[in-house]
């Protein structure tokens, strides 16, 4: 039986759910490592003073109207527009960067849509651009699927429509060599003039959480996970009440169900529930609908547990592997 879930921490005494969502992104691991830098650092947004960030937040916190504003459009439940417009306004108003431009498309000679990028910014000392992909994903680990144990295939999204292989492929086979094609040169072009002649850095940004099999045989992480990636837990319905027996003193846990967008930060102490009406709740969903659900736990000591608990016939597709494996060291 599985324990291998890594607790997190709240991001901070926010109320604000923009704000803590914000915060959480601040000090959120990288889910991979490959041959691409990673996500900006806090020293490269110029927030590493943890006074600094502190202050930063803090004004969102007691002014949010602009923080609201931008976030407005893509606030609908398309978790990747909202953590893309988060980036947005992160590297807009950190004090070490400025964003470029965003979704940037990439046409062919017949003014065909070859892709896009997903950001381009740059640090306030210095002009040459730098080219950022994001993602921000949830997969859970199954204990049998395609490929070998540790294989990227197994792990699938909630919601069965793709792979952390998929996703892995995608970014290192389309999105980033996308910069190199002759097509991107004219978009590329209008932001290199500060400084020609330098080649694009290029980085990738995937976070979110790897979800462990709860019960069963624990799915080896792939090769190239970040070590300190978020893990967390899942399982059945119809495990829940043997999951909840294994906790200490379930009378005293609380938790909190985590709906879109706001799958990223620790909801704030008022909005936890007692572990009896989670469970109800938990009951109701599934006696109504089908849909995993995603839900953290706080333990002793401040610490949240996060876990999806999904229906007992899930999943009920498994996506089909990419036919190139994803290479971590690409």
């Amino acid at each position: 039986m599985s324990r291998s879930y890594r607790p997190e921490t709240a991001p901070g005494d926010y109320r604000h759910p923009l704000v803590r969502d914000l915060a959480w992104l601040l000090d959120a691991p990288d889910m991979l490592v490959t041959a691409y830098p990673g996500r900006p650092t806090l020293t490269e947004l110029g927030l590493a003073d943890p006074d600094r960030k502190t202050a930063w937040l803090d004004a969102l916190e007691d002014k949010p109207g602009g923080l609201e504003k931008a976030l407005d459009t893509r606030r609908a439940g398309r978790l990747g527009l909202y953590h893309e417009a988060l980036w947005h306004f992160l590297l807009t108003h950190a004090p070490g960067t400025r964003l470029l431009g965003a979704n940037l498309a990439v046409h062919d000679s017949r003014g065909m849509t070859l892709g896009e990028f997903d950001l381009l910014y740059a640090s306030t000392d210095d002009a040459a651009p730098i080219h950022l992909e994001l993602a921000i994903k949830y997969y859970l680990g199954l204990t049998d699927g395609p490929g070998p144990r540790h294989d990227a295939a197994r792990w699938i999204g909630p919601g069965c429509a793709d792979s952390l292989a998929i996703k892995w492929q995608r970014a290192l086979a389309h999105q980033l060599p996308l910069a190199h094609r002759p097509e991107a040169a004219a978009t590329l072009e209008r932001f290199s003039m500060a400084s020609p002649g330098r080649p694009l850095e290029q980085r990738l940004a995937i976070l979110g959480v790897l979800f462990q099999p709860w019960r069963g045989d624990a799915s080896p992480l792939p090769p190239g996970i970040h070590a300190d990636a978020l893990l967390g837990e899942w399982l059945y319905h119809r495990d829940w009440p043997d999951f909840c027996a294994t906790l200490g003193n379930p009378e005293s846990l609380r938790g909190a169900f985590l709906d879109k967008p706001h799958w990223l930060a620790p909801p704030p102490d008022s909005a936890l529930l007692p572990l009896t009406a989670l469970s109800r709740q938990l009951d109701a969903h599934f006696a109504a609908r089908q849909v995993p659900r995603q839900l953290l736990l706080h333990e002793a000591g401040g610490t949240y547990r996060r876990l999806f608990v999904v229906a007992d016939d899930w999943p009920r597709a498994i996506p089909l592997p990419p036919r190139v494996p994803c290479n971590a060291s690409a």
